[in-house]
Parts: C-alpha cells; sequence; structure tokens
C-alpha cells in the first residue's frame, strides 16, 4: 500500500511546510486548515518551518478548523487531532522517544531502535496549546483543555481544564 494525502477544502499554507511520508504513511487533514511555516508568518520568534512527519505504518489525522503555527509533527504510530483546535508557534508533537533509554542500545553501532518506545497521541476539539509546547508519546488531551505556553506534556490532561509548566500540571478549571 502507497501512502495516502488527503487534505479537505479551502486549506491555507503561508510559507513553505515540509511533509515528510513513508511508503505506509497516512496524512488526513480536514477542511478550512491554517498552516504557518517559518519566520515570516509566525513573528513570535524561534522561526522554524513546520515539519509533519510521518513514518511507515503511522497516521496523522487533522479534523476541521484547525490553525497551526511553525510545528513540528513527528509520528511513528498515530497523532489524531480533533476539530477547532488552535496550536501556538514552535510547538512539537512527538509519539517517539526517537532513542532508547538504554545507553548500550543508544550507543550501539549502528544504533539499536527496535526497543525505543511509541504511543498514540491524541487532541479533543476545541483545545487550545500555547506557543513552544512539547506533547510527548501516550498523551491523550481532553476537549476544550488549555496547555499554556511552553509546557511539557508527558501525561493525560482532562477535558476542559488548564495545565501549564514543566512538568505540565493541573492549574484550574477552564470553564
Amino acid at each position: 500500500m502507497a501512502f495516502r494525502i488527503r487534505i479537505g477544502k479551502n486549506p491555507t499554507f503561508n510559507g513553505i511546510p515540509q511533509f515528510v511520508l513513508k511508503k505506509t504513511s497516512s496524512l488526513i487533514i480536514g477542511d478550512d486548515f491554517r498552516l504557518n511555516s517559518g519566520g515570516r508568518f509566525n513573528v513570535i520568534g524561534r522561526n522554524q518551518r513546520s515539519v509533519i512527519h510521518v513514518g511507515d505504518g503511522a497516521s496523522v489525522v487533522i479534523g476541521s478548523n484547525v490553525g497551526m503555527s511553525s510545528v513540528a509533527i513527528f509520528c511513528t504510530d498515530s497523532i489524531t487531532f480533533g476539530n477547532g483546535i488552535r496550536v501556538g508557534g514552535n510547538t512539537v508533537f512527538y509519539d517517539t522517544d526517537f532513542h532508547s533509554l538504554d545507553s548500550a542500545e543508544r550507543c550501539a553501532l549502528p544504533e539499536r531502535t527496535d526497543q525505543v518506545k511509541h504511543a498514540p497521541i491524541t487532541v479533543g476539539n476545541e483545545v487550545f496549546i500555547g506557543a513552544h509546547s512539547t506533547i510527548l508519546k501516550g498523551v491523550s488531551i481532553g476537549e476544550r483543555a488549555i496547555i499554556g505556553a511552553g509546557s511539557v506534556v508527558s501525561k493525560d490532561v482532562p477535558a476542559g481544564e488548564i495545565w501549564a509548566g514543566n512538568p505540565a500540571r493541573f492549574i484550574r478549571s477552564a470553564i
């Protein structure tokens, strides 16, 4: 099976993002998607280009009415975004550890990657994620949750709550 890409109606791409899809990967984007990429379209600093990397057998699904700015999405399993989401500049989503935590495996030549941990990420509808945040493997962010700028999210965030910090922790109800 070859990779598949499906983009809904009315997408807006400001700047030039980088898409990397492997042979059996899937990228599905809903209607009214907006993606800013690079310094000209992301004036808040750290002017990275948006990158969406989807590995073999992996899937990224982005709902409708989603806006992102200079994001990095690196997917080896699955990352799913609901509808009505806003993602601040320079936020990253990693569903993998990239390297083994075992030093012998990490330092081997070639590096052993068969034990690298990965787990799906899910972001619910109407979530707001502040700039410069990091969303890690296995995390589920509930509907209408808010993630404060610069947060490192390593565990599930319930719906309707505000979380912030490193590591991110409960601040208060968002409602």
